[in-house]
């Protein structure tokens, strides 16, 4: 072996004298060159780049030397080690190498040609996976800041391989060498951004790594990703960071994403509050530390980065609060839990309580059908044997009751979309986790956007709500001395709904008769008296955070937590009763199906109203009254666009609750 190595020495030395003389005609003969194939082994590399010290002059300078001695066992114990040299340096032709040798390696040629195994290169049986995940990790650095043409050179990129990984001695991140190479991680990130490096020394996850050696603490390619390396200010990269980040801290993002920040950047957005706005990028410190950006000292001065007017009731806001720690958050704890058991009250009842009429009516019909006593979709009654006034209507055409104003079905209508509208905007966001909410919020035009389209719904819906109030006001004002506040057009609960609601559980199990409604039905007065709670919360709470500056001015921060849990509890509560209950009293029960159109024509038939409402009618009919509220039947074309509107909405309806149930389930699984 020493006889060979000082042949090839002397060979060396030789083409070195050879390459001195290229220009001459009278230059010595040089010695035969030996010839690199393919199958030439790495022993005779070796033979001078194993040899410590060995060195080339680079050109630089007079005295400059470029080094090209290698450990050959450190490069057998590498990733690389079983590959022959031959295999990367595809250049070389010979021994010695030709003086005008470019000495170019393509890491992403070398490994895309493996995997495709196009290249002559031998992988042990397993590692075929491996080789793909390298050419994954080789697409996004192709697609990263990285590979982008550098300012100083446009003809080399930012970053090359070699330049994160030594050519040689790159070894599985499993091992131990490859572990000294994870903590050293932040020293070669430096090598281009210093003033990072130099951030990152003294923060908590800095020190854990250079002075403890702590293979769990972050490192520039936990957050920043080894490859995937795009520019830090867009938004991708920013809410990948903030992603990375719950990879270690996982309570901690868990509850981030409960707040509006969080939910923002779950929908790929990075506007919002992130990890890093708040604890520093690089120079990240324990809360404890008075440096700290989270620190009690200075939090308010962190959160005015954004909020420039916050005051300092917005220190007290819980950027992590949890609604299962009693001990640490209990206000947000004990209204959770509220929260919680009025949807699981409400849900139980009125859903048992659809239920059991679906059951109950589909019995009925089906008998009432096989006797012949019975038309489809409704129950028809025959009017014969009506009063006289009554049959002269008929005679006229006067076949319909007038039951709903064109204000009332003008605020019906408004109060739908409105609701729909809050509903898909708000959903979307409070369920960020869930497949179909980024999509929207996308085809919204952002978060940004479509918190301007909440907000008008939501103005919509308090207009529509406030003016339903004066009118009210009004009118029993004008008719004060006749409205009974518990009569039977009063929308008041009163014992006569106690009694009803009994009857109708006793028809349900088949004890006794259904009940003769008159003109509002319990279920129809609590579905008039729920928006009035709904608006309280739901708009007090919206209020609130639309509006955080002005509020923390008078009230805590933790508010905050507690307005963002009923604000998302209770529009649950309301989307999903509105597309469940509502829809099955007033569209989906058997003797209404498909739907019901008289909120958009505003009027019933005569047979259906009497069946429906006896206790109203017979009310009517005694007092005259009945012949005042009787109308013709809406047009043709009326009633063909009130089919076609109620359609439309009643679809859109059972669209948003999949959406919203779909959403509460992933959001359910997740956490």
């Amino acid at each position: 072996m020493i006889g060979r190595r000082i042949s090839l020495a002397l060979l060396l030395v030789v083409g070195t004298c050879a390459s001195a003389f290229a220009q001459s005609d009278t230059a010595p003969t040089m010695l035969d060159p030996i010839e690199v194939t393919q199958d030439t082994p790495n022993e005779t590399c070796w033979d001078c780049h194993g040899v410590e010290g060995f060195a080339t002059p680079d050109g630089a300078t007079a005295h400059s030397m470029r080094a090209l001695s290698l450990q050959p066992q450190g490069f057998e114990l590498s990733s690389h080690g079983r590959q022959q040299c031959v295999a990367c340096h595809t250049d070389i032709a010979q021994v010695p190498h030709k003086p005008d040798l470019e000495r170019k390696v393509d890491c992403v040629q070398c490994h895309e040609e493996t995997a495709a195994g196009t290249r002559p290169m031998s992988l042990p049986e397993g590692e075929t996976a491996d080789m793909e995940l390298v050419v994954e990790q080789i697409r996004h650095y192709l697609e990263s800041k990285h590979a982008e043409p550098s300012k100083d050179d446009p003809s080399r990129p930012n970053a090359t391989c070699i330049d994160c990984h030594n050519a040689h001695y790159t070894y599985p991140v499993g091992d131990k060498a490859g572990q000294t190479f994870r903590l050293n991680t932040p020293q070669t990130c430096g090598n281009c951004h210093d003033k990072q490096l130099g951030e990152y020394h003294d923060s908590v996850h800095g020190v854990a790594v250079s002075r403890f050696e702590s293979t769990e603490a972050a490192v520039c390619s936990d957050c920043h990703t080894a490859h995937a390396i795009t520019s830090t200010e867009a938004d991708p990269m920013k809410v990948l960071i903030t992603e990375n980040c719950g990879s270690c801290h996982e309570e901690s993002y868990r509850t981030y994403t409960k707040t509006y920040h969080g939910q923002v950047s779950q929908l790929g957005y990075a506007h919002t509050a992130k990890c890093f706005d708040c604890h520093a990028p690089h120079s990240t410190r324990a809360l404890d530390d008075p440096r700290s950006m989270s620190h009690d000292d200075n939090r308010l001065k962190t959160c005015q980065a954004c909020h420039k007017n916050a005051p300092e009731g917005f220190e007290l806001f819980h950027p992590h609060g949890n609604a299962n720690d009693f001990e640490n958050y209990p206000y947000m704890f004990i209204v959770s839990k509220f929260m919680i058991a009025l949807l699981a009250g409400v849900f139980a009842f009125f859903w048992s309580h659809s239920l059991l009429w679906f059951y109950r009516e589909w019995v009925e019909m089906r008998a009432a059908r096989k006797a012949g006593t019975a038309a489809t979709p409704h129950v028809r009654v025959d009017t014969d044997g009506a009063p006289a006034f009554v049959q002269a209507a008929a005679a006229e055409g006067r076949t319909h009751v007038r039951r709903f104003s064109p204000l009332w079905r003008t605020a019906h209508l408004l109060f739908a979309v409105a609701i729909m509208i809050l509903v898909l905007t708000g959903t979307a966001v409070l369920y960020a986790d869930s497949f179909w909410a980024p999509h929207v919020i996308r085809a919204l035009g952002g978060p940004q956007t479509a918190a301007i389209i909440h907000r008008v719904a939501a103005v919509t819906f308090a207009v529509v709500f406030f003016g339903h109030i004066f009118v009210t006001i009004w009118t029993l004002i004008k008719n004060r001395k006749t409205f009974r506040w518990f009569g039977p057009t009063s929308l008041l609960p009163n014992w006569q709904d106690l009694k009803d609601a009994y009857m109708m559980f006793r028809w349900f199990f088949g004890f006794g008769p259904k009940p003769a409604f008159d003109h509002w039905t319990y279920y129809e007065k609590f579905d008039y008296w729920a928006p009035f709670w709904g608006m309280v919360i739901i708009g007090l709470s919206g209020a609130m955070l639309w509006f955080p500056e002005q509020v923390a001015h008078y009230l805590p921060g933790w508010v905050f937590n507690i307005a963002t849990i009923v604000h998302g509890e209770e529009a649950f509560l309301a989307a999903v009763f509105l597309f469940t209950v509502h829809y099955f009293n007033c569209h989906f029960r058997p003797e209404k199906a498909p739907q019901d159109i008289s909120i958009f024509t505003g009027t019933v038939p005569l047979d259906e109203f009497k069946h429906e409402r006896a206790a109203e009618y017979e009310r009517l009919v005694e007092s005259g009254e009945l012949d005042d509220v009787l109308v013709a039947p809406p047009s043709a074309r009326m009633t063909l666009g009130s089919q076609i509107l109620g359609a439309v909405l009643i679809v859109i309806g059972l669209v948003l609750l999949f959406f919203v149930l779909s959403g509460f389930w992933t959001h359910l699984v997740a956490h």
